[in-house]
């Protein structure tokens, strides 16, 4: 009697283990849940951008939320402590952290040497002052002085040449010189030649600051030459911006920190943001000339990354040390300017996309790449 073929049987035998687990498919589908979305905005995320931003309101929120996440990663003590996006002349999101409000003054740090940068500007505009002459220091006009090679245009540029680590820096604004931060800096000998390098530094700007109090209070005491100053940048450019939580800071000598600190509410610093984005100019009025705003927003010879007094959105990103983009000029527009502070602090203004970005706060060494592709991203949302 012939046996009935056992293929039949070899090929269940083969194909069980595939067959159970098909089985229990369903019941894997059912215990399994679907990808997780993004969290619920709260209500602080959402509330801080107006109902109709002209842009995604959700994505802006969330792109204003991220700033002041605090599970980064970084250092414990960084936080962002107010934000501002101004699109044209509209307040289209505000947000402050808990203990700040719209009338806290923040300190805007290295962020003053771009209003340092506006005053010369106004002067020079005035014949008061003259960009590409010697810069008229006393000390710098001995026969054979070196430093008398020295212009206006290199101070601006942070390219004058002058010896000038980050130590001294520090002795000039908080050790020895800070009674006299001008003199600290003008006696500083030359470390290169007048034009030859760029070089990040606050006694450029505190330089700058003693020359406008030098033109304003001619011969003055150190009570004359604070008044001096004050008083021209509170008529020419804080009362015509409504820059009115400004406070300035000033040494035993009168001379204005024109390279490292400034205090403002967030909305000042948004408002002279929008000046910059507007070319210098505030209701049709041109408080600088709009040349100057050009000057100032344009790539100085040795270093792409910064024009004068402002940071430009150029160089290269990646570099090291003074060559180092500090923006994200391989995301963002080309004509975005920014005045920017060592810890973070921020003001960025791109005319194309009518948009001006302010943030306050701190963030450490380690977590400025962080901050900077977070910009990025909020820029990224505005064409």
């Amino acid at each position: 009697m012939r046996r009935p073929p056992r293929f039949p049987f070899l090929c269940l035998r083969r194909f069980a283990g595939l067959i159970a687990p098909l089985a229990l498919a369903p019941a894997l589908f059912a215990c399994s849940s679907p990808p997780a979305g993004p969290a619920p905005l709260s209500e602080a995320a959402l509330g801080a951008v107006i109902e109709d931003p002209g842009v995604d309101r959700e994505r802006l929120a969330r792109a204003v939320d991220a700033l002041f996440a605090t599970d980064t990663g970084t250092d414990s003590s960084d936080e962002t402590r107010a934000v501002i996006v101004m699109r044209g002349s509209r307040i289209v999101a505000e947000r402050y952290a808990p203990g700040y409000h719209e009338n806290t003054r923040f300190a805007g740090g290295a962020m003053v040497r771009s209003v340092t940068a506006v005053m010369i500007g106004m002067l020079v505009s005035d014949g008061r002052l003259r960009l590409n002459e010697t810069a008229p220091v006393p000390a710098w006009q001995r026969p054979g002085d070196p430093r008398g090679e020295i212009t206006l245009r290199h101070l601006l540029q942070m390219r004058a040449g002058l010896r000038q680590s980050a130590s001294d820096d520090a002795a000039m604004l908080f050790g020895p010189g800070r009674d006299d931060m001008a003199r600290a800096a003008e006696d500083q000998p030359l470390g290169s030649e007048p034009g030859a390098r760029f070089h990040d530094n606050a006694a450029d700007g505190v330089i700058l600051a003693d020359l406008a109090a030098r033109v304003l209070a001619p011969g003055g005491d150190a009570e004359a030459r604070r008044r001096a100053v004050a008083e021209y940048l509170r008529t020419r450019l804080f009362e015509p911006v409504q820059m009115r939580g400004v406070v300035l800071a000033f040494d035993a000598h009168g001379t204005m920190d024109g390279g490292a600190m400034i205090d403002g509410t967030a909305r000042d610093f948004a408002r002279f943001g929008a000046f910059l984005r507007n070319r210098g100019a505030v209701q049709g009025a041109q408080l600088v000339p709009r040349q100057w705003i050009e000057f100032m927003a344009s790539p100085s010879p040795r270093a792409p990354q910064y024009g004068a007094g402002l940071w430009l959105n150029r160089g290269e990103t990646g570099g090291r040390g003074d060559e180092a983009a500090r923006l994200f000029p391989d995301r963002g527009p080309r004509d975005l300017i920014a005045a920017l502070g060592n810890d973070g602090e921020a003001v960025l203004a791109s005319p194309s996309r009518r948009l001006v970005i302010v943030r306050l706060g701190r963030t450490s060494a380690a977590g400025q790449s962080r901050l900077t592709d977070q910009f990025a991203d909020l820029v990224a949302l505005f064409r």
